[in-house]
């Protein structure tokens, strides 16, 4: 059976203010609630169904205890008809929902009706038969012997004060509270219900989002919580009102309800309130160790992954090193690191402390937290402690090291010294003893540098003594062995010379006796740099010379075999091989500082230009320029630090070997050519800011006693040394296996520098409105004489009177020629490099060359469109012209066979074509007689080579008149055959090598008897100082101090094919930036031996 709904007064509102039944809370005598039906003239009108729910809303409103009782009706009909009173008393009692105790009936008050009604009961008792008794009253004043006045209304003769509307709101208030409060209990039930079912997240993000979504659910059901507290707090004060306006005022037992029951349901919200924020305690408690927990994992596995990327940049420190430097290096990248990696320590540590008090706190994931505090306090302390053990044996690593070198330097001492004992003190007896002390003497300093006991240096370093290492002292222990071997045989050389009387040899050439007794070293790079910019010549000419000498004491040994003596015949490859290792030493620890120096510009400057605190002090100009002011440096230094100087370093004891190391890595060095090509905007850019205090700043910071714009030099400077040393290295390992590669690694170097050097001009061209790089590569530039030649007419008649030629430098491409005009422009640095106007342009597959200009074998002729315009082009020398000439004809070559192959292929597609034609080609300068000449044009003039001839015929003049390139230009843009002989189609070949002030090196002795005359030996370095008005060259022997004047036909054979010390400056030279971008690769005094080196003469 289905249950019937509660009805409550806010549904039946209108029905209830009828007044038809009430309850004004009076009571019985037994307790019983009472429900008047009062007068109501339309009672019979009420609908039955109106009228049942009024009496069941009624007769619900009292407790279970009041409903057991029972209720008593009042029925007053005293205005009535006893038959509307018959029908009420019917259909009240028919329909009555409750239990009923006493129904009281108020008759009418008529005579009349009062009889009717007697009548009536007496006959129709029957009609009325109730469970309980009807009780009619005639008046007020018998109703009051039933009912207390006091639970009366007034309108029944009582005391009792009621308002129906009053009421009304009461019981409306109080059922709507009362849902209310079931409602928020039910949803704060749910709520709990929710969170307790929630799943914890497993990040931050999930976390934070969840806490959040929470709390919102949280803070709206404490909204409701409260609406509902304020609307029953504010119902009570309404029912206890009267109370405040009246203290002596009494509720009846139905307001006395009200009152209760508001506050019972009050104080259930306040129990639900409570139980509710202890569990929202308990699940925000959670909540918050949840997102806890997430960010001690967040963190640990960001610290676990730097850590681990911490360990494992540890385990590449090894702890042996090639040299003390790299040891020093190693400990000083050590020390480094170890700072760096302090802060992951610091921040593992606090990370460790903070799950230690998440532990404190009872966190509800201990298990989870301790094991991740116990890895990260294991993996610092493995690490502190590895950092510690790592030291400890580079400091081992070091001793032995530097014990190992100043062994290794004794050594090479005393073959210096043996091989720089003079051959003529050694033949006379005071010579020969004074060199036995010497020896003796050296034999004595062995206690502080020689290694004495293998076992010992094998137990005390035996931590650190890998193969590589032991090997190495394995090697020295065999050199000292070797060395004093070499000294015993040279002391009873000596010994025996000392004790024979013997003449003295007289050489036929005096040398001197200026030379150092100590090892060949090298300066620092610092003072190479600032003091003497050819001490690497002068150095390689010593050494030179004391190989010398020490074969010709070898040689006197020799001679002496017949007496019993015997030489060593490894002096000679000994000595080298000392030469080779210093050069490497050279090569290695210039390396490295090269490196150091780009880190410190990189840390110290491009690092700072993203510091928050150093932008202000950036000038606008500078700001966002880091890749112009530095360009691919960051790239140069990852290479060099990262590959280059560790391969270096494997080649330490073997120099002779390490041209295969600059081969295999050559592709890697050309990152270089960008940098050059962005050097001049680099310099702009540094001349517009250098003053500002941010670049003073860092300077300050570095303690650097150099500007920003003397490192930014460093890569420029160091490409160029690479051929310094590599030619250093090759000189000295002339019969060694790696020989070749060393030969090829220099070619190589020096075509990088070549390509360095064009893209610096290239990049200089103004004016030309396309693509360079649509060009195809850049072949070749220089600066060349060019006359022009109209084949068909002249142009202006201006042209008739021009026979000077034009200045123009050309820019060979693979598949244009182009003419631009230099121009020098004023300033400093980079300012000063020449710019290039451009002028015009030939596409090379219209053009042809004439290989030979009759008169001038430095003139060839550039032509196209049949001949229509002649190019004659004059070069500096012989040789350029050829080298010019030589990669015109591969370029119109490579043109012919790929037209030759298009052909083919047409053929074979059937398709005709027409045959080439062979033209035979006739020179523009006419003469009586025919001459042969070599022509090489492009596939599209259809023209092949001819036979070159063998000599040029002279010619009396020209047919035509030369004319300039540019019509446009002044007559002051050429200079005339008058102003230089260049110029003179009718002067005469050069057939000797111009000779120019500078140091040279001898390679043939000269001497004569005047006492004029300077005297030189093999082997000895010239100085040309200047040119006398005979022809003589005023001359000084540097190695003898002595000065000279020596005709320029003996300078010519006295030095040979000797070159100028000064014509390759060192490449510490401050200024080889701006040299490297304005000197001419090929064009300009370059001869024939030496096509792909750049002149970097500043």
């Amino acid at each position: 059976m289905q249950q019937d709904s509660p009805v409550y007064a806010a549904d039946i509102t209108e029905q209830l203010a009828k007044q038809f039944a009430i309850r004004s809370g009076g009571r019985g005598a037994d307790g019983c609630p009472i429900i008047t039906f009062p007068e109501y003239s339309n009672f019979t009108d009420i609908p039955e169904e109106e009228f049942q729910t009024v009496i069941k809303y009624l007769t619900s409103i009292p407790s279970f205890q009041d409903g057991d009782i029972g209720f008593i009706l009042l029925v007053d009909r005293r205005q009535d008809k006893w038959s509307s009173v018959k029908a009420s008393l019917l259909r009240i009692t028919g329909s009555f929902p409750g239990n009923l105790q006493l129904v009281l009936v108020l008759r009418p008050s008529g005579i009349f009706q009062r009889a009717i009604s007697d009548i009536v009961l007496r006959f129709n008792r029957d009609d009325f038969k109730l469970k309980v008794p009807i009780i009619m009253l005639n008046s007020v004043t018998e109703l009051h012997s039933h009912i207390d006045k006091t639970q009366l209304t007034q309108e029944l003769g009582g005391t009792l004060e009621y308002s129906h509307s009053q009421w009304l709101y009461h019981r409306t208030g109080i059922e709507s509270f009362a849902v209310m409060a079931k409602e928020t209990a039910q949803m704060l039930q749910a709520f709990g219900t929710e969170l307790a079912e929630t799943d914890l997240p497993n990040d931050v993000t999930t976390t934070l989002g969840l806490i959040t979504t929470h709390t919102q659910k949280r803070d709206r059901m404490k909204d409701d919580l409260n609406q509902a507290r304020r609307h029953g707090s504010t119902l009570l004060s309404s029912i206890q009102e009267p109370v405040d306006v009246n203290p002596d005022h009494k509720f009846n037992t139905d307001e006395l309800d009200n009152q209760t029951t508001v506050e019972r349901l009050l104080a259930q919200l306040n129990e639900t309130e409570i139980a509710f924020d202890e569990f929202w305690s308990k699940h925000q408690l959670k909540l918050k160790q949840c997102l806890q927990l997430r960010h001690f994992e967040q963190d640990f596995r960001e610290v676990k992954a730097v850590l681990d990327i911490v360990t494992e940049r540890h385990s590449t420190f090894t702890e042996f090193g090639n040299s003390s430097c790299h040891v020093g290096h190693i400990v000083k990248d050590l020390c480094n690191f170890e700072d760096k990696s302090q802060e992951v320590l610091e921040k593992a540590e606090a990370l460790a402390v903070q799950g230690d008090h998440l532990i404190e706190d009872n966190h509800y994931a201990v298990d989870s937290i301790l094991p991740k505090c116990i890895e990260l306090r294991a993996v610092c302390h493995n690490l502190a402690n590895g950092l510690k053990t790592k030291k400890e044996l580079l400091n081992q690593s070091m001793e032995l090291h530097k014990r190992l070198e100043q062994a290794m330097q004794w050594c090479d001492s005393g073959i210096y010294l043996l091989a720089s004992q003079s051959v003529d003190k050694c033949q006379s007896q005071d010579g020969a003893e004074a060199a036995l002390q010497e020896i003796e003497k050296y034999l004595d300093t062995a206690s502080g540098q020689k290694l004495e006991d293998l076992s010992n240096i094998t137990n005390k370093y035996k931590a650190i003594l890998g193969d590589d290492l032991m090997a190495r002292v394995l090697k020295i222990f065999q050199k000292q062995e070797e060395m004093e071997e070499m000294f015993e045989k040279r002391s009873t050389s000596l010994k025996k010379l000392a004790a024979k009387q013997t003449r003295p040899v007289q050489p036929v050439a005096p040398r001197p006796e200026g030379i150092p007794r100590s090892p060949i070293s090298y300066p620092s790079p610092d003072i190479r740099k600032g003091h003497d910019p050819n001490f690497s010549h002068k150095a390689n000419v010593t050494q030179i010379n004391l190989l010398k000498r020490n074969k010709s004491l070898s040689k006197i040994e020799m001679n002496e075999h017949v007496e019993g003596r015997k030489c060593s015949t490894s002096d000679n490859e000994e000595n080298l091989a000392v030469l080779r290792s210093h050069v490497m030493n050279e090569l290695i620890e210039t390396e490295r500082a090269y490196v150091e120096e780009l880190l410190c510009v990189l840390e110290g400057y491009a690092a700072e230009m993203e510091n928050p605190s150093m932008i202000p002090f950036i000038p606008v100009v500078l700001q966002k320029k880091k890749d112009v002011l530095f360009g691919n440096m960051p790239e140069i230094y990852d290479f060099h630090n990262r590959i280059f100087l560790r391969e270096l370093e494997n080649y330490i004891d073997c120099p002779e070997l390490v041209g295969r190391c600059f081969l295999d890595r050559m592709e890697d060095l050309q990152i270089y050519e960008w940098y050059c090509r962005n050097k001049p905007r680099s310099e702009s850019l540094w001349r517009q800011c250098s003053d500002c205090i941010f670049f003073q700043e860092c300077q300050k910071k570095l303690e650097h006693k150099l500007g920003l714009d003397s490192y930014l030099l460093k890569p420029v400077q160091r490409i160029t040394k690479y051929q310094l040393l590599l030619k250093e290295l090759l000189k000295y390992s002339k019969n060694s296996d790696g020989a070749e590669d060393l030969q090829e690694a220099l070619a190589a170097i020096l075509g990088i520098l070549k390509a360095v050097n064009d893209s610096m001009h290239q990049v200089a061209i103004t004016g030309y409105e396309g693509n360079l790089n649509e060009l195809g590569k850049l072949l070749m530039q220089g600066s060349f004489n060019v006359w022009i030649d109209h084949k068909k007419g002249h142009a202006k008649v201006k042209d008739l009177a021009r026979f000077k030629p034009m200045q123009r430098h050309l820019f060979l491409h693979e598949k244009a020629l182009l003419f631009c005009k230099r121009r020098e422009e004023s300033g400093e640095g980079y300012e000063k490099a020449p710019s290039y106007s451009y002028k015009q342009s030939l596409h090379m597959t219209t053009v042809g060359i004439t290989e030979n200009v009759k008169g001038d074998n430095k003139k060839f002729e550039i032509w196209y469109n049949a001949r229509e315009e002649v190019y004659i082009v004059q070069a500096a020398t012989h040789e350029v012209k050829n080298m010019w000439v030589n990669e015109i004809r591969k370029v119109l070559t490579s043109q012919l066979e790929a037209r030759r192959v298009s052909n083919q292929q047409q053929k074979l597609e059937h398709i005709p074509v027409a045959p080439l034609a062979i033209p035979v080609n006739t020179s523009p300068l006419r003469s009586a007689q025919k001459v042969k000449r070599a022509e090489i044009v492009s596939p599209e003039n259809h023209s092949i080579s001819v036979t070159s001839p063998k000599r040029q015929e002279k010619v009396k003049g020209w047919t035509k008149v030369s004319q300039s390139l540019d019509i446009s230009e002044e007559n002051n843009d050429g200079w005339s055959s008058a102003d230089d002989q260049l110029n003179s189609s009718d002067c005469e070949e050069e057939t000797n090598r111009k000779l120019l002030p500078g140091k040279y090196t001898v390679t043939a002795d000269y001497g004569k008897s005047g006492g004029e005359e300077l005297t030189a030996s093999t082997g000895d370095l010239l100085q040309l100082i200047r040119e006398g008005q005979d022809g003589r060259w005023l001359v000084r022997n540097l190695n003898t101090n002595k000065e000279g004047w020596v005709p320029a036909t003996n300078l010519q054979t006295l030095i040979g094919d000797s070159s100028s010390s000064q014509s390759i400056s060192s490449s510490e030279s401050a200024s080889a930036s701006s040299t490297l971008s304005s000197s001419s690769s090929c064009a300009e005094h370059c001869t024939a031996s030496s096509t792909s080196v750049v002149d970097m003469k500043g």
